[in-house]
């Protein structure tokens, strides 16, 4: 899916929100894409894995780890110090940590490379991490008194979170699912980036929109990655370097915003946000583009 497909999705999502009054509907919308599309989407891409395929990335896999540990610990000190609002705190980290790797990725790290193999590499390293850690913070700062037990069940109760669990340790325990079986939860699992990128839409409410919390979520999801990126990997070869240097500075995941519905936290905020911060990054990088590659 290139850029102007997945605009002319969230432009459909944005019409169908003005066009039908029924809430019924997009709750229902939400449901079908987060608890059960976005479960088989997740379980149908992992699952299809193994072992050998995740030991080999070396490079990239080491930098999925550390950039999701500079944008969630650079996040959560920020918070710590300086966010007041608990349900602000929790999505700011949840929008931190979770990059739009795919959706967006591909197509900004084709006009770089040729062979995009290390973008999918990191995608999917990423996705393999980043699912529990970001639903069980979005579980744990949903409720004023959470505990850390409960906060793990409210995160296993998340289909999506159980279904990454389940698959990964198929995984780790070198247990291959047949292709007759995973093609077709792969290929209706997919469904779910179209339906997610019209839910997207439809939630965009930019009255809801802070230049502030724009500032926030571009520091920890964007821009410090970038510069970290940028500062120690920019002698690697070029696929590499493009490759982590994209991946590490998309903005937050559609899923993110939808994760952050699911448990009530600032979604239309987020949404407004992450919508403001997409165009400006799909901006930034074509225009990085014309003047690396003239």
């Amino acid at each position: 899916m290139n850029i102007p497909e997945m605009l002319s999705l969230i432009l459909i999502g944005f019409i169908l929100r003005r066009v039908i009054k029924s809430e019924r509907f997009f709750e229902g919308l939400r449901f079908l894409v987060n608890e059960v599309l976005f479960a088989l989407f997740v379980f149908g891409n992992v699952a299809s894995k193994n072992l050998e395929y995740l030991l080999r990335i070396k490079l990239v896999f080491l930098y999925v780890f550390l950039v999701i540990g500079i944008s969630l610990s650079s996040s959560f000190f920020y918070s710590r110090l300086f966010v007041k609002d608990r349900k602000w705190m929790g999505a700011l980290m949840v929008l931190s940590s979770y990059p739009n790797t795919a959706a967006l990725g591909f197509p900004i790290a084709s006009l770089f490379l040729k062979d995009i193999t290390p973008a999918i590499l990191y995608s999917t390293t990423n996705s393999l991490i980043i699912l529990p850690i970001v639903t069980f913070i979005a579980a744990h700062f949903s409720s004023e008194k959470a505990s850390i037990k409960e906060s793990f069940k409210k995160a296993l109760r998340f289909p999506p979170t159980l279904a990454n669990l389940l698959a990964l340790s198929l995984v780790v325990a070198g247990i291959r699912l047949p292709d007759w079986f995973l093609n077709p939860i792969k290929t209706v699992g997919w469904m779910n980036i179209p339906l997610l990128l019209i839910y997207f839409g439809s939630r965009i409410s930019l009255g809801k929109f802070s230049p502030r919390r724009l500032a926030e979520v571009a520091t920890f999801r964007s821009i410090i990655p970038f510069l970290f990126v940028f500062l120690t990997l920019r002698n690697a070869e070029r696929e590499i370097f493009y490759a982590v240097l994209v991946e590490a500075s998309m903005p937050p995941a559609i899923a993110a915003n939808a994760i952050l519905a699911q448990y009530r936290l600032k979604a239309e905020e987020a949404i407004s946000v992450t919508f403001v911060w997409t165009l400006i990054i799909i901006a930034f990088f074509s225009a990085l583009n014309l003047v690396m590659n003239g």
